[in-house]
């Protein structure tokens, strides 16, 4: 037995389809359920303030001095196209500070090289 007979007269009648709108798409119906973002780019900035930044380190009158010695030594073994790795600070686009990469390669080039002049850079600073 049912207590509540309000809807009786309409419940079995049959779905409504209009003659002159089509219909929606599922994935639209869908759409229209979704959640939606309040504030946007707010979860962005979020992860933005909680990423990690080193700082840069400036070298001592002696580090530069032992850097300045392995440049040399470089500079000396090129022809036998040895295996470097080289270590550099990254400066960040939109934090202060920034992060250290290290890049491996088998050095091929003469001194005379254009890449070459982009490790040296690398290495001086």
């Amino acid at each position: 037995m049912r207590m509540n007979n309000r809807y009786d007269e309409i419940i079995n009648l049959p779905h409504h389809v209009s003659k002159t709108r089509p219909q929606m798409p599922m994935s639209d119906r869908a759409a229209q359920f979704a959640p939606f973002a309040a504030l946007t780019g707010y979860e962005s900035a979020i992860k933005e303030t909680g990423r990690l930044t080193d700082e840069k380190i400036e070298l001592d009158e002696e580090s530069l001095t032992a850097l300045d010695m392995k440049y040399q030594l470089l500079m000396e073994a090129l022809d036998d196209a040895p295996e470097v790795t080289i270590t550099y600070f990254q400066p960040d686009e939109r934090k202060a500070g920034g992060k250290y990469m290290t890049r491996m390669f088998i050095s091929k080039y003469k001194v005379c090289s254009p890449i070459f002049y982009f490790f040296k850079i690398v290495l001086v600073i």
